[in-house]
């Protein structure tokens, strides 16, 4: 009787997990090693998946272009990964003037896949090094969508000598216009989370904190200096277009671009690719420019 009991709790176990273990493997939200080097190849392009570690943590990243140009840094919302700016990599306008390089957060694509990294402060620093190596008296400009958009303003509030110019693309934040959604708590419990594919477990783990987290950065936005263009789409129904209202209180010591479109909604870097790439060529020009007169 035992026996026939765990046989039954075996089969009932291993039923639940193969619809889990399907879901996860199709809500991956990323691309991988090898779907990267045929995308770059089929467009005749170099571009090199690379990863460094830090503590504990692997943090990877794809780069193209020439070295010796300016360089923008692709951050990805949640859920996402590097593959979520990939199109932006091939771009021979962009390439014309920049290298590119766009990276998996912690928790994201190949950055330990499912175990996100809910701290903003650890995030960015865990992200640091990468800024670092592509430094070297060029102009960075950092292009974060979503969550994305947090995440480089609190790089250019705790390393603002290593950012010359940050794009926010439908940026969440504003703490007072996160919404609360009642669902993410339990969802972050042990036994739930184990039951999410892992990258909404990943995703779930940030979002769930990022409220705390943008009240946190609200006495550091004065610490922002770097130029700054921030695109918002007004049919945005996952983050409020208010969020640029707070940006233009907040950012009172860099100059601010906002570009408004009425009928966008959240998903700007596939549905409007040319305000993105509009706005890095504008800042790259500025930057430059502002770099060669220090000169």
């Amino acid at each position: 009787m035992r026996l026939k009991r765990n046989w039954q709790w075996l089969t009932g176990l291993t039923l639940l997990s193969l619809p889990l273990l399907f879901a996860d493997s199709c809500m991956q939200f990323r691309m991988s090693s090898s779907e990267i080097k045929e995308y770059f190849e089929k467009r005749g392009l170099e571009g090199q998946e690379s990863y460094y570690k830090i503590g504990n943590r692997k943090i990877n990243y794809v780069h193209v272009g020439n070295d010796s140009l300016p360089t923008v840094i692709f951050v990805h919302g949640s859920p996402g990964s590097l593959s979520a700016f990939i199109h932006f990599l091939a771009d021979s306008s962009l390439l014309e003037k920049a290298q590119l390089v766009s990276v998996d957060r912690p928790g994201f694509g190949a950055s330990n896949f499912g175990y996100a990294e809910p701290s903003l402060e650890k995030q960015v620093s865990l992200l640091k090094p990468l800024v670092e190596q592509y430094k070297d008296h060029r102009p960075i400009t950092l292009v974060g969508h979503s969550l994305g958009g947090p995440v480089i303003a609190r790089m250019a509030m705790d390393y603002p000598e290593l950012i010359d110019g940050l794009i926010m693309v439908a940026p969440s934040i504003d703490p007072e216009l996160e919404p609360n959604e009642w669902f993410r708590g339990p969802l972050a419990l042990p036994f739930f989370k184990w039951l999410l594919p892992r990258s909404i477990r990943a995703s779930n783990d940030e979002i769930w904190k990022l409220k705390p987290e943008l009240q946190d950065m609200e006495p550091l936005w004065s610490k922002v200096k770097a130029p700054t263009i921030l695109i918002q789409g007004d049919k945005d129904k996952l983050v409020p277009p208010g969020n640029a209202d707070f940006a233009e209180k907040m950012l009172v010591n860099a100059p601010l671009e906002l570009v408004k479109k009425e009928d966008m909604d959240h998903f700007v870097p596939w549905g409007h690719p040319e305000l993105i790439r509009e706005a890095i060529i504008k800042m790259l020009n500025s930057t430059s420019t502002v770099k060669l007169s220090a000169n």
